[in-house]
């Protein structure tokens, strides 16, 4: 394998100018420029990324840590995380920790290992281990997504959850539903509560009642979409309207329904909220609160190279706005 010292011989340079050819660090003649370039290219040599990144401090490589990785959501986020590295010359090392502390904890220190730059976090974990693990490691920029413990090396990225949730409920209230019930997220997680919140407020604005039976608690997942339209449909009385508060629970409710023979949007008007890709494609596509995952991805690799270039204290909170997005699982009622 070529070195820097046979690139010079060749060029009959110094290894310094090689150096300062290759970074750009000094002006060269054209003609010493192109005699270090050619020999580079006969040469086939590649500079070490090890020796560079000990001199400038950076191996322009970043880490992330995603809690799960069965939610298109995440993978949707990590699509727009990926590209935007490749844009902006970085290597990306992904770990899935599936929830687990210990297992973050040993992702933790091999990206250490690995001398990454910073640290982007996907993750909806608040428990005090989660923070204690990244407080720790004050001199590593963090940002997160989601969740919401905040410290002096970290910035936050998250959708404004409760005007999503406001947005989708009042969707529905427009659409003449009065008769409305949420299925929620974990109600331990901010996310969830805010989405939840911004349902009340819709609901309260109308002057309509809020059934507390009719607020059901899932886990964002598909499967409890399927138990909480279990419960719905095993009451006496029910709402003709859901506000679900993500995609896969929604699938989850539109399934179950379609087995037990309730039509959506005849029978149950059903809102979902991600806008994640497979949305548009159920049966009926799913209206839903669109949130920009390709965008919220760059926005995550810009912030911690901003803070990274710049060497800033300040802590960035950044709030993405969502949208509506209509397609034809809410119908309009008829008075």
């Amino acid at each position: 394998m070529a070195t820097i010292k046979d690139v010079a011989k060749l060029a009959g340079v110094s290894t310094s100018t090689v150096s300062h050819v290759l970074n750009q660090t000094r002006f060269v003649s054209e003609a010493i420029h192109d005699r270090v370039n050619l020999a580079v290219r006969e040469l086939n040599y590649r500079p070490s990324s090890i020796a560079r990144s000990l001199k400038v401090n950076r191996t322009s490589t970043i880490g992330m840590l995603v809690t799960t990785s069965t939610n298109p959501f995440y993978a949707e986020v990590v699509q727009g995380v990926e590209r935007r590295c490749y844009e902006r010359g970085y290597t990306l090392f992904l770990c899935n920790t599936e929830g687990d502390v210990e297992r973050m904890r040993a992702n933790l220190k091999a990206l250490e290992e690995k001398r990454v730059d910073g640290l982007l976090l996907l993750c909806s974990e608040t428990n005090k281990e989660v923070f204690e693990l990244f407080e720790s490691r004050r001199n590593t920029p963090v940002v997160v997504t989601d969740w919401g413990p905040i410290s002096g090396n970290m910035d936050r990225i998250h959708d404004n959850s409760h005007y999503g949730g406001y947005l989708a409920t009042k969707h529905l209230i427009d659409k003449g539903h009065t008769r409305i019930g949420c299925v929620s997220g974990p109600l331990d997680k901010m996310l969830a509560v805010e989405r939840v919140d911004g349902f009340r407020q819709a609901m309260d604005e109308a002057g309509l009642t809020v059934r507390e039976e009719w607020i059901i608690e899932g886990a964002f997942d598909c499967e409890s979409g399927v138990q909480a339209m279990q419960k719905l449909l095993a009451r006496d009385n029910r709402p003709d309207a859901l506000f679900v508060c993500n995609d896969m629970m929604a699938f989850g409710v539109i399934t179950e329904a379609a087995k037990k023979g309730v039509r959506v949007p005849d029978d149950i008007s059903v809102i979902g909220y991600d806008d994640i890709s497979m949305a548009r494609y159920m049966n009926p596509p799913l209206t839903t609160i669109h949130q920009p995952t390709s965008k919220l991805g760059a926005m995550a690799v810009d912030t911690l190279l901003d803070r990274l270039d710049s060497g800033r204290d300040k802590t960035e909170i950044i709030r993405i706005e969502p949208s509506l997005v209509e397609r034809d699982s809410v119908r309009k009622v008829d008075f």
